[in-house]
């Protein structure tokens, strides 16, 4: 089955065990990036998602990207059993191979998917080129040797157990301010809460939640033979950075980036984001330009707007622009708008990096 939209392609297999998966592909890069099943997904809905929409564009972009609902999420099967570790690796050892993906890709695992990555990397070395893992850890938080933070957890899945599925969204909001606590717009919070509601029931969330606490790979860390770049947020209310610099030290050869942020999935309006985009990048192999060369992004762009991003790369303010292209500032500000929707940046920070690392040239050539 073969559902179409905007470039998005979303199919279904039929694992082993009987459950119908929802898998999705973009892009056309040469370089395949899979991406293990993270919580709280649904396709369809994040497809024009204020949360995740700019890590499907930005992975989309360079990458032939595939991702996944896991079994009793989103667009995937409901009514399912088999909710445990060994089930999730082998879901994607079967998502890659529904994928007719000969050679060998690079895995991206975010927050519990790290470990999913871990383990099918150990057990499949000769399939897997690299490994991405951001807001991740090795051991869930029953392995951790922490009474408080278990304690905490348990409280946590009591309330989604009791509360999830009620029209009052409170219940859901306390997941999702630990999810994004800074700097999340009311759109953004509101479609959390949403996604919450939407991709799965409050028995399976507190299946799941249950079962991701038993999660333990660190025996497995120092198998890990493919090159990794592990990325946490400082101050990750979800997933401490002491389990990213665990994981980061148990696998040989590992580089780690700290981000400036305290969201366990980063927003496009903050400068921590650009920073994970500029490592992935540079990580991957992915030159920023080539010489010469400009990114298709430009592309759509006005011939005013590319003056206008020209004057902002130099960090002029709309009424400087406005004064030396002879425009009102309202015309600017409209210009500046229609750059950043056309780039799919927010801010005049991000628009000169996405600009500078991208070649940009005034004249288009």
């Amino acid at each position: 089955m073969d559902k179409k939209r905007t470039g998005q392609r979303i199919r279904y297999l039929r694992t082993t065990d009987g459950v119908q998966m929802a898998w999705a592909e973009t892009g056309t890069g040469p370089v395949i990036v899979v991406k293990a099943a993270n919580w709280l997904t649904h396709l369809e809905y994040e497809w024009e998602s204020p949360v995740w929409q700019h890590w499907i564009r930005f992975f989309s972009e360079h990458f032939r990207y595939v991702r996944y609902d896991e079994r009793g999420c989103g667009m995937t099967d409901r009514n399912i059993t088999g909710l445990s570790f060994e089930r999730w690796v082998a879901d994607l050892e079967e998502v890659i191979g529904a994928a007719c993906i000969d050679g060998p890709v690079a895995l991206l695992g975010i927050s519990q998917g790290a470990a999913v990555c871990v383990a099918y990397a150990v057990r499949h070395p000769e399939r897997v080129s690299r490994l991405l893992l951001y807001g991740g850890y090795a051991r869930g938080v029953y392995r951790r040797g922490d009474a408080g933070a278990e304690r905490e957890y348990q409280a946590i899945i009591e309330l989604v157990r009791r509360g999830w599925g009620r029209d009052n969204p409170a219940f859901r909001q306390i997941f999702t301010s630990r999810f994004v606590p800074v700097g999340a717009t009311s759109e953004q919070l509101d479609w959390f809460n949403e996604l919450c509601h939407r991709t799965t029931s409050a028995e399976i969330a507190g299946d799941l939640m249950h079962a991701r606490a038993q999660v333990d790979v660190s025996g497995m860390l120092a198998e890990v033979q493919a090159p990794t770049l592990v990325v946490h947020s400082r101050n990750d209310a979800v997933v401490p950075i002491a389990e990213g610099r665990y994981l980061a030290a148990g696998i040989p050869g590992a580089q780690f980036v700290e981000l400036d942020s305290a969201n366990h999935v980063l927003l496009r309006q903050e400068p921590a984001w650009t920073r994970f985009c500029e490592v992935v990048l540079a990580f991957m192999g992915i030159e920023a330009a080539s010489p010469g060369g400009e990114d298709s992004a430009f592309g759509s762009l006005s011939r005013r707007e590319r003056e206008v991003l020209v004057l902002i790369t130099e960090g002029l303010g709309n009424a400087e622009i406005g004064e030396r292209l002879s425009i009102s500032e309202k015309t600017v500000r409209n210009h500046v708008s229609s750059v950043f929707d056309k780039l799919g940046v927010w801010t005049r920070a991000q628009a000169m990096v996405f600009a500078r690392d991208r070649g940009f040239r005034a004249d288009g050539r």
